[in-house]
């Protein structure tokens, strides 16, 4: 047995040795993740971990690959980003201790992906090869392969437009077969699709916020496609045609992104392709109600969450510039020059606030949306999309 006083030296250094373990270890700080978002910083393959309650940057992720057109969406706790490079990678970024918790390289020329309606999988949509594959959200493990095969000669067409589906389905355009297809993923060993013929050269594309429609933009023709989800027997529809009828269209600088598209008060707020105007499209019977002349060619025609306004910017060479419109007059309200070639938006969850990037200047702008008054600028390298962890709980985002 150790002496009274050998048991009293014993416990002094284990007591010292806790001491200098706890003095060594940094602590942590507790937070969540509601606030937080990426920032795309596409010229040096990093992502920008930021808070929206400060307004600031927390850290930066390196090695995510070609980030030229990246595209980002967020695991069901918030917690992860999954970031889809055009290289082909899938990358996974854990935000809280911003390092990067898996990655593999999927294709050769990729454009983006949906996460699904529990969570579970992640699904990339791919230029090179053409389709789609699903991937296990927790190990980025290949659960499915589905090609973008069409005609005789199981040609493969360029996927675009991917979009998540209640019942853990995705529906997707096919730019090259002039196709609108629905993958059923609910058993991911086993996928079931179903095809729809749509108009020429689908885009991109976006679906409600309740899941019902999914409308593709096109290229080949002026008008859009539009699938009920809830109806899918009755075949694509067209809308909008003939928008342009009669008028010459204009050079395209940079495809309109439909994705970031407005609902609000009962109506559609979607770019024209090739032209200054932003249409307007009453929700039911999906009937033009107006046309609002605009500064340049649209690409992204973004709602404020309470639906009040709608947010532009355009295309090269006005790129420089956004336009806000009040959604009860259908009129712009105001112009703002936030910097040079502005890439993307994002409004703050419940509105109060939109970031905006200037690619060319370096930098993120914070705009108030009450005032439309300048609150703040975070220096990003190259920056374009801009995504917040509130897309985590939105269909189709």
């Amino acid at each position: 047995m150790m002496s009274g006083s050998k048991v009293k030296r014993a416990a002094l250094t284990v007591s010292v040795l806790l001491l200098s373990a706890c003095a060594s270890q940094q602590p942590v700080a507790l937070r969540g993740t509601g606030d937080l978002g990426v920032v795309v910083e596409r010229a040096t393959g990093q992502l920008q971990v930021i808070e929206t309650t400060h307004r600031r940057a927390l850290a930066q992720v390196s090695g995510l690959g070609d980030l030229s057109h990246a595209s980002v969406v967020f695991s069901r706790d918030s917690r992860y980003a999954y970031v889809f490079g055009r290289d082909g990678g899938l990358t996974k970024v854990d935000l809280l201790t911003a390092t990067i918790a898996n990655r593999v390289v999927q294709a050769g020329n990729a454009i983006g992906g949906a996460i699904s309606q529990d969570g579970r999988i992640l699904v990339a949509q791919n230029y090179e090869p053409g389709g789609i594959k699903a991937f296990d959200a927790d190990t980025l493990e290949l659960l499915a392969d589905v090609p973008a095969t069409y005609g005789l000669d199981g040609k493969r067409s360029k996927v675009v437009g991917l979009a998540d589906l209640p019942g853990n389905r995705f529906v997707y355009s096919l730019f090259d077969a002039n196709e609108i297809r629905v993958t059923d993923l609910s058993d991911p060993r086993h996928p079931k699709t179903e095809r729809y013929p749509s108009g020429k050269q689908p885009y991109d594309a976006l679906v409600t916020p309740d899941g019902r429609y999914y409308i593709a933009g096109l290229f080949g023709e002026d008008g859009l496609s539009m699938l009920d989800l809830w109806h899918p027997e009755l075949g694509v529809r067209t809308i909008l045609p003939g928008y342009g009828r009669g008028e010459q269209a204009l050079p395209v600088y940079k495809m309109p992104h439909l994705r970031g598209w407005a609902v609000a008060a009962g109506r559609a707020y979607l770019p024209a392709i090739g032209r200054h105007e932003v249409l307007v499209v009453e929700l039911g019977s999906w009937k033009e109600v107006g046309r609002i002349p605009v500064k340049s060619q649209p690409v992204f025609v973004m709602a404020r969450p309470d639906g009040r306004e709608v947010w532009v910017n355009f295309a090269f060479p006005d790129n420089g510039w956004v336009q806000v419109i009040d959604t009860v007059g259908n009129s712009v309200v105001d112009t703002l020059q936030p910097g040079r070639a502005i890439l993307h938006m994002e409004f703050a969850p419940k509105g109060e606030e939109v970031w905006v990037s200037a690619r060319d200047d370096n930098k993120v702008v914070i705009y108030g949306t009450a005032k439309r008054d300048k609150r703040a600028e975070l220096p990003a390298a190259s920056p374009s999309g801009i995504f917040f962890t509130s897309r985590a709980f939105r269909t189709g985002f």
